[in-house]
């Protein structure tokens, strides 16, 4: 099994860290430091508690003075390039919240976020004062590296994971619409995958709203409809029918369904929690000109009291002539996730087309214990 990611924060780490800091401030005690920092139930600490263990610890080893501080972590950001180096903008975020050290922090946001990503802590900052950040944002999306005018776009999304949650922009997302206009053609991938996330996001809360815009900047470049496809991915999977038309899914009409014939099934139809099975599906889309669709199954996943909760997974997304018969098989592992937790029980299993169910089946999975009973 994997290292957990908050392993990358231990003692090698700290000290190859308090080296580099005690290189160009020899008051720096990495020793202390390093015990400040680990004392307690480092163990039981997850990602962010270690970060933020590291980052609270620099304050009392480095200069009071915020500015003189900075000084100091400017003097080896070159050298500390990567993921664990987001305790950079996170001291920024813990010690820079004054008034007046606002510009300072934007100063030290934009340096930093180049070197790992400044995307979670800006959000402090946006809490508080929303206008005032979001006029920086702008500014920042208009800058020449790209990190910079991804943080524009990834640190102002309603619901980035990890982040803390931005409210006012759920209820209203108006402010953050000058930022995604300017990054909309963006030439840089890194950027337009964030824009796209940032419109996912606002259009959980305001399909409307992402749907009005797609339509708006769908055909502007390729690029702009690159994030528009990737934007509406949420709407896309919910078949929207709005959405569904303005990309090009065939849909069905009262003459002539889409699907003519589907079958779906699972093998085995009984399995042990931790098990794989196997799906197959077949189907015919009705006679005509080209189609596009868009094939899926979905999982009524049993959770804890017997509820379900739907999880779809993508097969293909493509034009087919009209008439065309199609079959296909896919693995699908039941081992538990840290983001999905299997439950016994009888799962629905279902064949979607362009948003349509097609065809069903049940799978009943066991817990392992009972499957290494039987």
């Amino acid at each position: 099994m994997a290292e957990p990611l908050k392993a990358m924060y231990n003692e090698e780490f700290l000290r190859s860290f308090g080296a580099k800091i005690q290189a160009v401030y020899s008051k720096f005690e990495t020793g202390d430091f390093i015990t400040a920092v680990m004392d307690g139930p480092w163990e039981d600490l997850e990602l962010k508690q270690r970060m933020r263990r590291i980052s609270g610890g620099l304050g009392s080893f480095l200069p009071a003075r915020y500015e003189e501080a900075l000084d100091i972590l400017f003097a080896i950001d070159q050298d500390c390039v990567g993921f664990p180096y987001l305790i950079f903008p996170d001291f920024v975020e813990v010690h820079g919240q004054a008034e007046a050290h606002w510009e300072l922090s934007m100063l030290a946001l934009e340096r930093f976020t180049g070197k790992s990503s400044a995307e979670f802590a800006v959000r402090p900052f946006l809490l508080r004062d929303p206008e005032r950040m979001m006029r920086q944002m702008l500014l920042w999306s208009k800058h020449p590296d790209e990190h910079v005018r991804r943080l524009a776009s990834e640190g102002c999304r309603p619901r980035l994971p990890w982040g803390q949650s931005l409210p006012m922009f759920k209820r209203d997302p108006a402010p953050v619409l000058p930022v995604l206009e300017q990054l909309k053609a963006d030439p840089s991938l890194y950027v337009r995958k964030s824009v796209a996330n940032n419109l996912n996001d606002i259009a959980k809360d305001h399909p409307t709203l992402v749907l009005d815009l797609a339509s708006r900047w769908k055909g502007a470049s390729e690029h702009t409809d690159w994030i528009v496809r990737h934007g509406c991915r949420s709407l896309i999977r919910k078949a929207d029918p709005a959405v569904m038309a303005l990309f090009g899914y065939a849909a069905s009409e009262d003459a002539a369904p889409l699907v003519t014939t589907a079958e779906v099934s699972v093998a085995p139809g009984v399995l042990s929690i931790g098990g794989t099975c196997e799906l197959r599906y077949t189907f015919a889309v009705r006679e005509g000109g080209p189609v596009r669709i868009r094939i899926e199954y979905g999982i009524d996943f049993v959770k804890v009291g017997g509820r379900t909760s739907r999880k779809q997974f993508l097969l293909s997304d493509k034009t087919v002539p009209g008439g065309t018969s199609l079959a296909g098989t896919r693995t699908h592992r039941w081992a538990d996730l840290t983001t999905r937790r299997h439950y016994p029980g009888e799962h629905r299993i279902v064949l979607l087309v362009n948003g349509r169910e097609a065809a069903d089946t049940v799978l009943s999975l066991e817990s392992a214990e009972a499957g290494v009973q039987g």
